[in-house]
Parts: C-alpha cells; structure tokens; sequence
C-alpha cells in the first residue's frame, strides 16, 4: 500500500531527473544534479505537488538519494588514498578544515540557520552536491537549504572553471600542480573535470583521482555530523534527570552510522579488492549520477520559494567566502608542502 502512495510522486521525480540528464548532457558543466535542482524548482513555482505526489517525492529525496550514495562508493578504491600520494593529503584536509571552520564562524556571523551553513560548508569542501547529499539525511536539512546551497555551490563551481586555468598559468603551476589544485578547490567531478582538462590531459587525469579520494572525506564527516546530531537530541533527556531510570541501556554507539555510509565504506571496500568488475564501473557511476539527479530532482520540486526568499543573499555570501578560504588554502599548503 506505501508502495503505491510513493509511484506517483516517485515517477513525477524520475520523469524531471529524466529531463534534467538530457540538459546535463547538452550542458555538461552544469550537469544532469544541478540541472535537476533548477526544473524541480521551476515545476514547483508553476504549480506545487499536490498531497498525492508527496509521500513518493519524500521517497526520492531520502532513500533514493541515500541509495545513490552507496553505489558512488562502487567507483572508489580505498587504495586511492595512497595512489594519490601522501602530498595531497595535507593539502585536502587543510583546506576541507579551513573550509568547515569558515563555515561555521562566517556563517554565525551572518546569522546563518546552523544546517545551511553546513551543507555550503561540506559542499564547498569535499564535493559538491554529493556531499550535500550525503549530508543532508544525516542532519535532516530542509528541502529550501538544500536548493540553496546546491545553487550557490554551482555558481561558484561555473567561476572556478573559468577562472582557474587562468590562476593557474598566471602562477605558473605544473601539470600535477594544478591538477592538485582542481581536484581539492573545485566541488563537483564535472566542474574538476572541465577545469583541469583545460590546463591539460596529465592535470586532467591527476585532478580526478585527487577528487576520489576527497570523496571518502564524506565518510568521518558525516560520522562526527551524526554523533553531534544524536549528541543534541539528548540534551532534553539530560536535562530531565528525573525522566530517565537508572536502568536505562547506553546509546548504541552503532546507533551512530547512517546506513548508507556503512554501505558506502562496504561497495569502496569492495571495488577496492576486486569484486566489483572494470566493466561495470561505467554503468554504476551512470547510475549514481541518475539517482542523485532523481533525488535532487525530487527536493526541487518539495522547495519552498517563499523559504529561499526569506533566506536573502546572506548564504551566497557564505558560499563566496568559503570559495575564496579553499582556493587560498588550497594554495598555500600546496607551497608549504612543495607540491607546487
């Protein structure tokens, strides 16, 4: 009976993310995701999902998109990490830190709702709208945070194509140099793609693996996001002592991982030790990029216009400085660490 409440707005999702992978590939620096985002958008402002379309839409936003998360995992070898040389390292995790710390202390400043802040945050420094949508269950993100900060991640992800082949010859950086670069100051895999192809095929090939293993950073951050939320929901227990009884079990520790990111961790485990076929990992990666596209096809259409109205341009503002924090950082580390 659920199945059926869920076909119609499960399709409805399907039908635009269908349309929106057309457009992506007509345009595929905006890409199939984003494309999907604006025609939800547009298909709302005309004329909202009615009740019958709801519980199918809510599907696709949630389970849908988790289930994209775990099969991203199938094109990810865990060995990456290691492959993309002990250089990058410092310079992800310097600039992803940098990243979140500006999110958080900007975004406080500028009176930022603390879930917008960090969907900007961990789209700006990990990977664009996948991040977004693998922490957007986690902490329960509205669907209008969600559509605002994919639209200010792409705004800045188009910038970044434009402007860093330029940055890069001006600052006379190497093949693998930039391709460093691209693959730790852009978000999004089509953005990376289309910047450092740009500067050449060895910056090219180097950014996208850079880019993979900056993927599995969504996996520590999702886990602390999910121990801080689970953290927050037990302060009203904590400060009701009375409520609780003494023989009340411990939280599950386990009680902490989302679902989808232990089957994330288990597909990357498995491409990495050769289960998962050469052959197959096209068709995967077309899936995931489809079912995120479904996914963010279903939260377009779910937004509240009114909401984005009401957010002003505080948010891209954050995503503006949060741009700017990671392409410095990116920079700076990779001067410090002689990976220039």
């Amino acid at each position: 009976m659920k199945d059926v409440k869920c076909a119609p707005g499960l399709l409805l999702a399907v039908a635009v993310a269908g349309a929106a992978t057309v457009v992506g590939g007509w345009l595929p620096v905006v890409g199939g995701p984003v494309s999907g985002v604006v025609i939800g958008v547009l298909v709302a402002a005309v004329r909202r999902p009615g009740e019958r379309l709801r519980p199918g839409i809510a599907t696709a936003s949630r389970f849908v998109l988790q289930l994209a998360v775990v099969i991203l995992g199938c094109q990810l070898s865990l060995a990456r990490v290691v492959e993309a040389g002990a250089g990058s390292l410092p310079v992800m995790v310097g600039s992803l830190a940098a990243c979140l710390g500006a999110a958080y202390l900007v975004g406080r400043r500028l009176g930022i709702g603390g879930d917008l802040r960090t969907l900007i945050g961990v789209g700006t420094g990990i990977c664009g709208a996948s991040a977004i949508a693998a922490v957007t269950p986690v902490i329960g993100a509205a669907s209008a945070e969600v559509a605002y900060a994919i639209s200010t991640i792409f705004l800045f992800n188009i910038s970044a194509v434009l402007l860093f082949p330029f940055l890069g010859h001006l600052l006379g950086m190497s093949q693998h140099a930039f391709g460093l670069f691209a693959g730790t100051a852009v978000n999004d895999m089509s953005s990376v793609v289309a910047s450092a192809t740009t500067y050449g095929d060895e910056a090219g090939q180097y950014a996208v693996v850079v880019k993979l293993t900056r993927t599995l950073l969504i996996i520590p951050v999702c886990l602390g996001l999910a121990a801080l939320a689970r953290r927050r929901a037990a302060v009203p227990a904590a400060a009701h002592p009375a409520q609780r009884t003494s023989g009340a079990p411990r939280p599950n520790v386990f009680a902490l991982v989302p679902w989808f990111l232990v089957g994330f961790l288990l597909t990357a485990l498995a491409n990495t030790v050769g289960l998962v076929p050469d052959a197959a990992h096209h068709g995967l990666n077309t899936l995931s990029v489809f079912l995120i596209t479904v996914a963010l096809s279903a939260i377009g259409l779910s937004t509240d216009l009114g909401g984005l109205r009401r957010a002003g341009p505080r948010p891209l503002i954050l995503g503006a400085v949060l741009w700017g924090v990671v392409t410095v950082t990116s920079l700076a580390l990779q001067f410090v660490t002689a990976s220039w």
